[in-house]
């Protein structure tokens, strides 16, 4: 079968690379938002992690007339009561948030906050909201996954992105950026997110 093809509201070469691994074996082509270069960026302004990923996906959604999926993911660090959240990528403020520069600066504020904190203390977890929608924006999928570990008091390997290295997964023993992206693509919260997402997209798809 045919499905449409998606866009994914997002302009991350690494994120649209991993998300697209995650789609493919459905059979569902994926192209990022930044093969459409009129599309203005879009305000991340709501209140949790799903009425972001459900912004994303529905303006795009409807400015280009075609099936929109969006996630939206960050690390709420336990000791730091859920932060960054939600503010995960514009944690430090830095400029053109996504980049490798803003991703350093993000990580090394997370250090510095946690720098006083046992290590048994320094508890957290990703999480990631995904939202599907129709060509005339109307959601038709909402899930969301997690993936729990602790943050290190280092960088530890050079795989992922944002605060990948220095996420330690416990039953591996070994932090996002030292996993491989198999592995990644079974354990991550995006990976939880997407493996709750499509069974539903595939049988809304079969519907039309």
């Amino acid at each position: 079968m045919n499905f449409p093809r998606i866009v994914l509201s997002s302009r991350n070469k690494k994120k649209i690379e991993e998300i697209a691994e995650l789609m493919e074996p459905q059979g569902i082509s994926l192209v990022g938002v930044s093969s459409f270069a009129h599309v203005p960026e879009v305000i991340e302004d709501a209140d949790s992690f799903a009425g972001n990923a459900a912004k994303k996906a529905s303006e795009v959604a409807r400015q280009l007339g075609e099936w929109t999926i969006a996630d939206d993911s960050g690390l709420c660090v336990d000791a730091l009561k859920g932060a960054p959240g939600i503010y995960s990528a514009r944690y430090a403020d830095a400029p053109n948030p996504g980049s490798l520069e803003a991703d350093e600066c993000n990580n090394q504020k997370l250090l510095r906050e946690l720098a006083d904190v046992p290590t048994a203390q320094r508890t957290a977890y990703y999480v990631c909201a995904v939202a599907l929608a129709d060509p005339q924006g109307q959601i038709r999928v909402a899930t969301d996954g997690r993936c729990h570990g602790r943050i290190l008091r280092e960088y530890h390997g050079i795989n992922g992105f944002g605060y990948d290295p220095m996420f330690l997964v416990p039953e591996f023993h070994k932090s996002f950026g030292e996993l491989s992206p198999a592995v990644k693509r079974h354990i991550s919260h995006r990976a939880k997110a997407f493996e709750r997402a499509m069974p539903q997209i595939v049988r809304l798809f079969e519907t039309l």
